[in-house]
């Protein structure tokens, strides 16, 4: 009769999986702060609560991620690759418009956005968007990150930048905006906006606290009687004005009076009480620092563009499309070496945004009718290659 059985060791498969899913497993609601920038104030003041803030957040980020890209091999277009796949879906969860667009939205609000890789058997399977409030730059010797920490709930997990990641190579990217003064943190548009992200929310408060108080200005009570009133009756009076004649429900309330006081009502001028274009002044402000043309926002007062297709067509050509393909070199160069030593790029497809139409039916007409151009070259122009 055996007493002991002695079995090996049953050794699970290797299943991808990203690092950081089991530290968010045991998250409830704690938000460390890891960059060093309120990050949590920002996206709550600005993208949470400001509609212009989080309409131009989500304008910008979601034209990002409609848009098309060519991957190119030594300037070559390549039609089928392992990368545009991986791009079309990067995870179980993500699309690859999501993942374009949570990068953009990332950037618009932190400064900064991560992407974590993941390999299954020495192949590259999977790209993960990281919150930038939980990832910590860890400088090396000579200055530059060498490692990044990701916490949550209080427990961490390092990715070192050896090269010895997914595919064999680093696995994280961190692209961030510039910032004049911190070698490692971007600087966000929300954080350039915060003057006018303030003056517009307190704009908005105050006109709030007007309409419950009856849309009215506020009196002063004057006590005509001999001596000051009493602590006691000062506390009384000040807890029946409170309840019986704040607030909307009490709008138009007769004030009942008595022992000499005196309500004297302290009006306001047309002038100090128009907060509307306080209100649209700020709400510009915000809309320049996220290069979004406030025509898009239905922000009135506003005529620099001739008509909305101007204001779309200045909306790609100096915000998405430059965004777009900021992201599409930081992923590229990024991924390239896990498929080879071959040089990869990614670039927009100019031709699927419908927004530049016009732009592109005015190029093709203009080349067509250059009669000095052979047609090899007129296809060269337009951005096509030779006849095969």
């Amino acid at each position: 009769m055996k007493l002991f059985s002695f079995r090996r060791p049953v050794v699970p498969p290797e299943a991808k999986a990203s690092r950081t899913q089991s530290l968010v497993a045991l998250i409830g609601g704690h938000r460390p702060q890891w960059t060093p920038r309120d990050y949590a104030a920002l996206a709550r003041e600005g993208y949470q609560r400001n509609a212009v803030a989080h309409r131009c957040v989500r304008l910008v980020a979601e034209a990002v991620g409609q848009v098309s890209f060519t991957l190119l091999e030594g300037g070559r277009e390549i039609t089928a690759h392992p990368l545009t796949d991986l791009l079309a879906r990067p995870n179980a969860r993500l699309s690859g418009a999501g993942l374009m667009e949570a990068l953009a939205a990332h950037l618009m609000i932190a400064g900064n956005a991560y992407v974590e890789a993941v390999a299954l058997g020495g192949e590259l399977r999977e790209l993960h968007v990281l919150r930038p409030d939980r990832m910590r730059v860890v400088p090396g010797v000579d200055g530059w990150a060498e490692a990044y920490e990701y916490s949550v709930g209080g427990r961490s997990v390092r990715f070192v930048q050896d090269g010895a990641g997914a595919g064999g190579i680093a696995p994280i990217l961190h692209v961030a905006l510039f910032n004049p003064l911190d070698d490692h943190y971007g600087a966000p548009p929300l954080e350039a906006a915060q003057v006018a992200l303030d003056l517009h929310n307190a704009a908005g408060a105050w006109n709030k606290a007007l309409l419950d108080n009856a849309a009215r200005p506020s009196g002063a009570l004057v006590y005509g009687g001999a001596g000051n009133l009493s602590d006691e009756q000062f506390e009384r009076l000040k807890e029946e004005l409170e309840a019986n004649f704040s607030g909307p429900a009490n709008a138009g309330r007769p004030l009942l009076l008595d022992g000499g006081l005196d309500w004297r009502p302290l009006s306001l001028s047309p002038k100090d009480m128009d907060f509307l274009e306080a209100k649209n002044a700020a709400a510009r402000e915000i809309a320049l620092a996220f290069g979004v043309p406030p025509m898009m926002l239905g922000i009135p007062g506003d005529a620099t563009y001739a008509n909305y297709a101007e204001a779309s067509r200045v909306l790609w050509r100096q915000t998405v499309l430059p965004l777009a393909r900021r992201l599409g070199q930081e992923l590229a160069a990024w991924l390239a070496p896990a498929y080879g030593a071959a040089p990869l790029a990614l670039e927009p497809d100019l031709d699927a945004i419908e927004a530049l139409g016009a732009e592109r039916e005015a190029l093709w007409r203009r080349v067509n009718e250059a009669t000095f151009l052979t047609e090899d070259e007129k296809r060269r122009a337009v951005g096509y290659g030779a006849r095969e």
